[in-house]
C-alpha cells in the first residue's frame, strides 16, 4: 500500500468501504450529482436492530490498498455501486460485461454491487433485478436513496454473518493465520503446529473480529476483542498486528468518548441509539456498565459469563491512555518498512484527536513524525497533497505559521522543475492560502494604523513569488498590483538597493499594463482592492490657502439683514474631543470664489534614495464641480518637507471638501484619500464657493511712487509734492477684466497718517459722472478725476508742528509770535536738510500722509442676503507738501 488516506480519523474504523464509479462513458457533472445523492446515505439505522451502519463513500480507490482488508478491514471494499449511461438496447450487453469486469477487480472482498442504468429504455429496463436499476435520466430517479439504503442493508447482513461466523466457537478447526502483502512469503515453512504460530493466528484473528463488531456497531464486543488481541500478540511480539490492535482499540475509545468525531464538520457524526442508550446509564466519567448480547462472544477460551463482567470502565481508554496507545502503535508500525502509510495515517488520526482534547504541542510532535516518514517514490501530485494536508492539520492544532509554511511547500511542488507542464494556477492559488499564516492581509487599509505585525523577510519573500507567480499565470494587471502593494506595505523593510530595483521591475510592468484603482476580481470570486500611493510622496500637511485680499469676497455690512442672524445658546463644556475628522469636515472660514484660480498647500517628503517623479498630480474633492489642474513633481532623494501647492477652480458655487489628492508614479495611477493618511494635519478641508464676481484694473494717470514697499494690499501707488493750497488732479481708470458686469461703483478714502489739523476734504471727487457709465461691461472700461488739494492750519501755539515728517527729522519751534517767523532746528540726531548750517531761515521741510483711496466693491443679490468683495485695486496716495518757514 502506498497511497495514503490524508482524510481518514478514528472514527473511519467503524465504517464500511463503499466504492462508487462510472463505467463507460459518463458526463462528470452528472456523475457527481448522482455521487451526492448516493453519499448523502452515509448511515443506515438496521430495522433489525438497535445499531447503526455507517458508510464511507470512495469514487476512486486503489486496488492495492483494497490488499489490506484483513488487516483492518475498514480499508477493504465491500461495496461497488457502477454508475452507466446506455441509450440503446444494442449496448446493453456491453454494457454488463463492463459491470462485471469492474466487479472482478474488488470481488475478492465484496459484500454486495449495484449497477445504476441511465438512459435505457424498453423491454430491458422493465425487467426486475436486484443488482441492477434502470431509469431514463439523471433527475428522474426520486427512488435513488430508498434503493442505496436497501443496499447498505444487504451489506450489514453479509458483515453480521461473518462477524458471527468468526466469533462461533468451532472445536478442533485450525483458526487460519492473516497476514498483509508483504508477510506472505516470511511464513513459508513455519511450524504450524506451534504454540507460538498458534497464539500469532488467535491474536490476529481476535483483533480482525474486533474490527467487525466495531463495523456492526457493536462497541462493546469490539473493546473486550482488542484488549485479548493486544495481549495475545505482546506474548508473541507480532508488533505490527500489535500496533493495529492498539490503534483499534484508540479508535473504539474515541468513538465512545467523541461520538460526534473527530473529523470536524466535514464529516459530522450522530451518536448511535445504542450509544444514546448508554449515556443515560452512566453514574461518574469512566464508569459503565458493560451491555452485550450474552452470545455474542463465544470464541477460543472467551465465553458468555466471563465477557459480560468486563465492564466499558475497564476496556476503554481514557482520553490521555489513547494518546499513549496511539504512540505505542505508532512506534510498532516504523518497524516495518512497508507499513509506512499505516504509520502516517495512525499521526493524522492522533493529531485530530488532540486537536479535539486542544493539546496543540504533543498534536505537533506527531505531525513532526508524520514529515519524515518515507513513503518511497511519490508522485508530484501525492507531495502535493501530503504538504496540503500536513498545513491543513497545522492550521488545526493552531501552528498557522507551520501550516503556511507547508501550504508554501505545496505550492513550490506544483511547479517543480520535474513537472512538463508547472501548474502556476494551483501554485497561485496554494499562495494566497498561506497569507494568513504569515498575517499578511492583501487590503492596504489593514496596515494604515502604522503597526506591523509578522515577520516582514518573510512576507516580502512571499509578495515576490506572488508577483512572478501571477505573471508565469499570464495576467499583468496583477502582478503590478502586488507589486505596489509590496512597494506600498513594506517600504520601510526595503534597502536602498532593493526600493530601486522594486521601482525598476514595477516600471517595466507598468510599461505594457498600467496600474490603476480598479478592484481585480479573480475568476474564483477573490478581490483585490486597489493600493494607492500614500508614501510615494508623504503628505504631512495640508492647508486651504485662502484667496489674494484683492480677490476675497466680504460680506457688505449693513447689507444683511438682522433676521438673518441666527441665535443660538452658548454650552459650556470642560471637555475638547479632538478628531481628525472633525477636522477635516470642519468648514473654514474664508470662501472661494467660482471661476478663480485656488491652491491647497501640501507639505511632503521622498522617502525614496533617489528623485521621485510624480506625475499627474491634482486634488480630489467632492462637492460643487471643481476642475483641478494637474502638476508634475520632482522631489528629491530623501527629502525634508517639501511645499508643493496644487491648484483647481471651482466650476459652480456650493461647498468644496478636499478629500485627497491624485498621483501617477511609476505608471501607478493612485486615489489617496486623507482619512486614509496617518499624522496629516490640517485645519479643515470644506470651504464655500461664492458666485463670481467682477474684477477690476485700476490704472492712474500719475507715476507710481518708489518709496512704497511692494504688498498684497497696494495695487498702485503714486506720490505727489504739493506746496500747501496747491491742487492736483489725479484720473483714475478702471478696466473690467473679469467676466462679470459692474453694476455699482462707491468710492471712499481715508487717511492712514496723519497729525496735522486738515481743513476740508484733501480728495473730492464727482461719482455722477462715473456712475452713468454703468453698468460696466467686461472689457470696457471708465475714467474718474479727482482732485486733490492741500490746506494745512499753521495758526496757533507753539510746539504747533509735531513730527510730520517719515523720514527720521523733528521739528521744533520757539516761542516767536509770527509762525512765519518761527526757527525750526532739527534734532541733534537728525541732520539738516540745508547745504549750510548757519541758514535757518529758509529751511523746506516735506510732510508725508498716506490716504488710502478708491474703495470699491461690487455685489451680487441672492435673496434677501448681499455678497460683496473688494476690488483688487487699491490706490495708496503719498502727498508730499513744501512749506516755507
Amino acid at each position: 500500500m502506498s497511497i495514503p488516506d490524508y482524510m481518514q480519523c478514528a472514527e473511519d474504523h467503524q465504517s464500511v468501504l463503499v466504492v462508487v464509479q462510472p463505467v463507460g462513458i459518463v458526463p462528470e457533472d452528472q456523475f457527481f450529482r448522482i455521487y451526492k445523492r448516493i453519499s448523502s446515505v452515509c448511515q443506515q439505522s438496521i430495522r433489525s436492530s438497535q445499531r447503526l451502519l455507517y458508510i464511507r463513500y470512495r469514487h476512486h480507490y486503489p486496488p492495492e490498498n483494497n490488499e489490506w482488508g484483513d488487516f483492518q478491514t475498514h480499508r477493504k471494499v465491500v461495496g461497488l455501486i457502477a454508475i452507466t449511461t446506455c441509450a440503446s438496447a444494442k449496448e446493453w450487453p456491453q454494457t454488463s460485461e463492463r459491470f462485471h469486469g469492474q466487479k472482478e477487480v474488488f470481488g475478492s472482498t465484496l459484500y454486495d454491487s449495484r449497477l445504476l442504468v441511465f438512459g435505457l429504455q424498453g423491454e430491458i429496463a422493465e425487467q426486475h433485478r436486484t443488482d441492477v436499476a434502470f431509469y431514463p435520466d439523471c433527475d428522474s430517479c426520486p427512488d435513488l436513496e430508498r434503493r442505496v439504503e436497501d443496499f447498505v442493508e444487504s451489506i450489514f447482513i453479509v458483515l453480521e454473518s461473518k462477524r458471527l461466523d468468526r466469533t462461533t466457537d468451532k472445536s478442533g478447526d485450525k483458526i487460519p493465520l492473516l497476514c498483509v502483502p508483504f508477510e506472505k512469503k516470511d511464513f513459508v515453512g513455519l511450524d504450524t503446529d506451534s504454540r507460538h504460530y498458534k497464539k500469532r493466528c488467535q491474536g490476529r484473528m481476535r483483533k480482525h473480529v474486533g474490527d467487525l463488531c466495531l463495523q456492526a456497531g457493536m462497541l462493546q464486543d469490539a473493546l473486550v476483542h482488542y484488549h485479548m488481541a493486544v495481549e495475545l500478540l505482546r506474548s508473541v511480539n507480532d508488533f505490527l498486528w500489535l500496533g493495529a490492535a492498539l490503534e483499534g482499540l484508540c479508535s473504539a475509545s474515541v468513538i465512545f468518548h467523541y461520538p460526534g468525531g473527530t473529523a470536524g464538520k466535514r464529516a459530522a457524526r450522530k451518536p448511535s441509539i445504542s450509544q444514546a442508550a448508554d449515556s443515560g446509564k452512566r453514574h461518574r466519567p469512566g464508569a459503565q456498565e458493560l451491555l452485550i448480547d450474552p452470545g455474542a462472544l463465544t470464541t477460543n477460551g472467551i465465553n458468555a459469563d466471563t465477557s459480560s463482567e468486563i465492564g466499558r470502565a475497564k476496556n476503554c481508554l481514557s482520553p490521555e491512555d489513547i494518546i499513549e496507545k496511539y504512540k505505542e502503535a505508532i512506534s510498532y508500525y516504523g518497524k516495518y518498512k512497508n507499513a509506512g502509510v499505516i504509520e502516517l495515517e495512525a499521526c493524522v488520526k492522533a493529531v485530530r484527536v488532540l486537536a479535539i482534547q486542544k493539546r496543540a504541542m504533543e498534536a505537533s510532535e506527531f505531525l513532526q513524525n508524520a514529515v519524515y516518514i518515507n513513503l518511497g517514490q511519490l508522485s508530484e501530485e501525492e507531495k502535493i497533497q501530503r504538504y496540503s494536508v500536513l498545513s491543513e492539520l497545522y492550521d488545526l492544532i493552531g501552528f498557522h505559521r507551520k501550516s503556511a509554511f507547508f501550504k508554501r511547500v505545496a505550492a513550490m511542488q506544483c511547479v517543480a522543475p520535474t513537472i512538463p507542464e508547472p501548474g502556476w494556477r494551483a501554485c497561485y492559488k496554494l499562495l494566497l492560502e498561506t497569507l494568513p499564516g504569515y498575517c499578511l492581509s492583501l487590503d492596504p487599509k489593514d496596515f494604515s494604523k502604522g503597526t506591523h505585525h509578522g515577520w516582514a523577510a518573510v512576507q516580502m519573500r512571499l509578495l515576490h513569488e506572488l508577483v512572478y507567480a501571477s505573471r508565469r499565470m499570464g495576467n499583468p494587471g496583477l502582478s503590478v498590483r502586488h507589486l505596489s502593494f509590496l512597494l506600498q506595505t513594506m517600504l520601510d523593510f526595503l534597502s536602498d538597493q532593493e526600493k530601486k530595483e522594486v521601482t525598476q521591475s514595477l516600471e517595466n510592468y507598468t510599461s505594457k499594463c498600467p496600474g490603476g484603482m480598479e478592484v481585480i476580481t479573480l475568476p474564483d470570486g477573490l478581490k483585490f482592492p486597489p493600493v494607492p500611493f500614500t508614501k510615494l510622496p508623504i503628505v504631512r500637511f495640508v492647508k486651504l490657502l485662502n484667496l489674494p485680499v484683492s480677490l476675497r469676497p466680504h460680506k457688505v455690512k449693513g447689507l444683511l439683514g438682522e433676521n438673518m442672524s441666527s441665535k443660538s445658546p452658548f454650552i459650556y463644556s470642560p471637555i475638547i474631543l479632538h478628531n481628525r475628522g472633525d477636522e477635516r469636515c470642519k468648514k473654514i472660514d474664508f470662501q472661494w470664489v467660482q471661476g478663480a484660480v485656488c491652491e491647497v498647500q501640501l507639505m511632503v517628503y521622498n522617502p525614496m534614495p533617489f528623485e521621485l517623479r510624480v506625475e499627474n498630480m491634482g486634488l480630489l474633492t467632492s462637492g460643487a464641480e471643481f476642475e483641478s489642474l494637474p502638476a508634475a513633481l520632482a522631489l528629491p532623494a530623501e527629502s525634508g518637507l517639501y511645499p508643493v501647492t496644487l491648484v483647481g477652480v471651482p466650476r459652480t458655487v456650493g461647498s468644496i471638501t478636499v478629500n485627497g489628492y491624485h498621483t501617477s508614479v511609476f505608471g501607478v495611477n493612485s486615489d489617496c484619500l486623507l482619512e486614509g493618511l496617518p499624522g496629516v494635519k490640517t485645519g479643515g478641508c470644506m470651504v464655500e464657493v461664492v458666485p463670481s464676481l467682477p474684477r477690476l484694473l485700476l490704472s492712474t494717470s500719475l507715476p507710481r511712487s518708489p518709496h512704497v514697499a511692494a504688498s498684497e494690499d497696494i495695487s498702485s501707488s503714486v506720490a505727489l509734492q504739493l506746496f500747501n493750497g496747491e491742487t492736483q488732479t489725479l484720473t483714475v481708470t478702471l478696466d473690467n477684466i473679469g467676466t462679470e458686469t459692474l453694476e455699482t461703483l462707491e468710492l471712499s478714502s481715508k487717511i492712514i497718517s496723519t497729525k496735522e489739523k486738515l481743513l476740508g476734504d484733501i480728495l473730492n471727487w464727482d461719482i455722477q459722472e462715473a456712475q452713468s457709465h454703468l453698468p460696466l461691461l467686461p472689457g470696457c472700461s471708465l475714467s474718474l478725476t479727482v482732485n486733490i488739494r492741500v490746506k494745512l492750519d499753521f495758526s496757533g501755539q507753539e510746539n504747533l508742528l509735531p513730527d510730520l515728517s517719515d523720514d527720521g527729522i523733528s521739528v521744533t519751534g520757539l516761542p516767536i509770535s509770527s509762525p512765519l517767523r518761527q526757527v525750526l532746528k532739527p534734532r541733534p540726531e537728525s541732520k539738516a536738510l540745508s547745504a549750510d548750517p548757519g541758514k535757518n531761515e529758509h529751511t523746506h521741510f516735506k510732510v508725508s500722509w498716506i490716504v488710502r483711496y478708491v474703495n470699491l466693491y461690487v455685489e451680487h443679490r441672492r435673496g434677501n442676503i448681499t455678497l460683496a468683495r473688494n476690488s483688487q485695486e487699491q490706490l495708496y496716495l503719498i502727498v508730499s507738501h513744501d512749506f516755507l518757514c
